[in-house]
């Protein structure tokens, strides 16, 4: 007997699902509208974005205070779920941006003199970075209903809105049609204005979601994968420096490609973690053997030190893993942006590695899903895991905002909206002949 599509396709109200035959690349079971996925048996995620803050360009007492801030947040993680952290780098749709930036002509008699101001435009555009960095927080967690998972998720939104408006950044929930527009520009880069997904009508015509973010083909070789036309990679923090510096991510994630990098972190509880060091403490203490006695006493003050550290210094204790996925137009860029991200690591002292024969589960962990396939953990504590610090600085790029520079730090174009600001007025300071009329004139014209 032959299935039916509303047979093989569960329809809802505000959920589509889809079978398990066809769950092969992307591990997803099922979405909401309201932006919940069904990843696995009873687990389900949700993943919120939040913005930038100026970390790198901070003092160091403000430093300091954001590395405080920010390893709080670590510590108000659940241990009932796990958190997968993650940087996306994708390069500006050029269409999107010529709508978003250009000035539209008018037939007045002036569209002359905007043509020479969308000209500019156009050569700092592609002079500047052209790259946008965006941020995601992925919580997951098992549970055996939606209605459960969502009353879990409210708690969980109240929670990183809190600590992410303490740290000067703001949190927002991803709905579902954001989420699969994330995975489309990504999976089919370039093809970024083609993504119209309607869930109400590909649930009536019993069409899958994957047809509409999925490549065309996907290659799975030893240590490489094929995605269409572009090729990509996966790579994983094996090895840990003593000491890290909080700069490591940024200059990971600086290079002018399309990237994904992501730091699962799995919370243990204080009281597991700390029964689960005393019982070191005990094996050292019981290993006596003259031949061992000097290494013993090393293992003793480490195991002191993370002890102190969970019970006075309000530290927990974590799993951590950081994985990458990059891509590039061929094979022989992929093989030398790898050896440029595997320079920085050895510069900061870490050791980075290519995943073989584990490229897709790579992929699924490196993703903004949900999934972590990859089993090599390292056992951290808040501290180590905030020195991976996501945040770098802060990009303003309204809609319809006025060019007003370029970011020193990104090199990306400052584009302000004065209407989104609490007090859109400003006044323009410099020596004579820096250009300040010049400026005043220039913002007239864009706002004419």
């Amino acid at each position: 007997m032959i299935k039916t599509l509303s047979n093989i396709f569960k329809q809802d109200k505000e959920k589509f699902v889809i079978p398990r035959s066809v769950q092969q690349v992307i591990p997803i079971e099922t979405i909401w509208s309201d932006g919940i996925f069904k990843i696995g048996r009873n687990k389900f995620a949700r993943t919120y974005k939040f913005t930038d803050i100026n970390y790198a360009v901070a003092s160091k007492v403000d430093k300091e205070t954001m590395f405080l801030e920010y390893m709080d947040l670590l510590n108000s993680f659940d241990c009932g779920g796990t958190t997968k952290i993650t940087i996306n780098n994708r390069r500006l749709n050029k269409v999107d941006f010529e709508k978003a930036i250009l000035i539209p002509m008018q037939e007045d008699g002036l569209d002359l003199y905007r043509k020479e101001y969308n000209n500019m435009l156009l050569d700092k555009a592609t002079s500047s970075n052209s790259m946008v960095q965006e941020k995601y927080v992925t919580v997951s967690c098992y549970k055996k209903t939606i209605e459960e998972a969502r009353t879990y998720f409210a708690r969980v939104t109240t929670e990183l809105n809190s600590h992410f408006a303490r740290l000067g950044s703001k949190c927002v929930e991803i709905n579902g049609e954001d989420k699969l527009r994330i995975l489309h520009d990504f999976y089919r880069t370039g093809e970024e204005s083609g993504f119209h997904f309607d869930i109400q009508e590909n649930m009536r015509k019993g069409h899958s979601f994957k047809d509409y973010i999925c490549p065309d083909t996907f290659e799975f070789e030893k240590d490489y994968f094929r995605m269409g036309d572009r090729y990509g990679r996966v790579l994983f923090l094996r090895e840990y420096a003593s000491y890290i510096k909080d700069d490591m991510i940024a200059e990971l994630t600086d290079m002018n490609r399309n990237l994904m990098l992501s730091i699962d972190v799995i919370p243990v509880p204080t009281d597991e973690a700390v029964q689960e060091v005393e019982k070191r403490l005990l094996g050292v203490e019981t290993n006596i053997t003259n031949w061992q006695r000097r290494q013993n006493e090393q293992q003793r003050k480490e195991s002191k030190e993370f002890m102190d550290d969970l019970t006075t210094r309000d530290q927990r204790m974590m799993f951590g893993i950081l994985t990458m996925v990059h891509t590039a137009e061929s094979k022989k860029q992929l093989d030398a942006d790898t050896e440029t991200l595997l320079t920085i690591g050895r510069k900061k002292l870490c050791q980075f590695s290519v995943l073989k024969f584990q490229q897709m589960d790579g992929l699924n962990t490196a993703l903004p899903i949900g999934h972590r396939k990859i089993p090599a953990v390292r056992t951290l504590t808040s501290e180590s895991v905030a020195v991976l610090m996501p945040f770098r600085v802060q990009e303003i790029m309204d809609a319809g905002g006025i060019y007003c520079g370029e970011n020193a730090i990104s090199h990306n174009l400052i584009m302000c909206n004065k209407e989104k600001l609490l007090n859109p007025n400003s006044f323009l300071l410099g020596v004579p002949g820096s250009g300040k009329s010049f400026n005043a004139k220039m913002q007239i014209v864009f706002l004419a």
